[in-house]
């Protein structure tokens, strides 16, 4: 299986976006459209229509809705996986669709939120996802780490083999903070808050950001 479609260099990415909502539709759409996505956007308002789109070639990343009809989303998440290069989808759904979403994680979907996450932690899971990795919205973590326990055994000690400043970092990378947005809240540049991240990864053993959230979550760093 190739790797994801990446967008040219100085040109936002092509997004296809499935729901029946026509009204939902296009408020997405101008949310990916305006920065910071800068995106160009097609739409469908069934999964035949839009795994025509798709097959055309071109697009970088699909979003759609987790109740699609008449292909179902779980079948068009691996479809559009086993192309290449690969097209990434980002699946959606209300607050009733935990079962939904949990069904999901077992599949190779590249992202999961509810159509009412938090815009700007909805927006740096569009950038992870672009960047070719993993992106779950944080109300949906506790079902996550319910559903992957076991999958991170040293969280348990992981406090102590942190600095406070990491520690700091990690909390915010839980709560879905941006690197810019790290940066600023500590007052230092980007280089250095990706050093620390480095440094996170390594003494946890973690290979991405969702497994930092997840880290932090257990951790419980991202409790109010």
């Amino acid at each position: 299986m190739g790797g994801a479609r990446e967008p040219d260099a100085g040109h936002g990415p092509n997004l296809l976006l499935i729901d029946r909502q026509p009204l939902f539709l296009a408020a997405l759409g101008s949310l990916l459209a305006a920065p910071p996505v800068r995106a160009s956007v097609q739409v469908a308002h069934d999964t035949d229509g839009g795994l025509e789109i798709a097959l055309r070639g071109d697009v970088h990343l699909v979003f759609c809705e987790i109740r699609s009809e008449p292909i179902s989303s779980s079948d068009l998440v691996e479809r559009l996986s086993q192309l290449t290069p690969r097209i990434p989808v980002i699946l959606l759904g209300d607050v009733e669709d935990e079962r939904l979403m949990a069904a999901a994680l077992h599949t190779s979907v590249a992202g999961l939120f509810t159509k009412d996450a938090r815009l700007d932690e909805f927006l740096v899971g569009v950038q992870t996802v672009l960047s070719g990795h993993r992106a779950v919205g944080s109300n949906l973590m506790g079902m996550v780490l319910a559903r992957l326990s076991d999958t991170m055994p040293h969280s348990r000690r992981a406090a102590s083999q942190l600095s406070p400043t990491e520690l700091d970092i990690l909390t915010m990378i839980g709560q879905a903070k941006s690197i810019p947005v790290i940066a600023a809240a500590r007052g230092i540049s980007h280089k250095t808050v990706r050093n620390h991240l480095a440094n996170i990864y390594r003494k946890l053993e973690l290979r991405s950001r969702t497994e930092a959230m997840l880290c932090a979550a257990r951790m419980g760093l991202t409790a109010n």
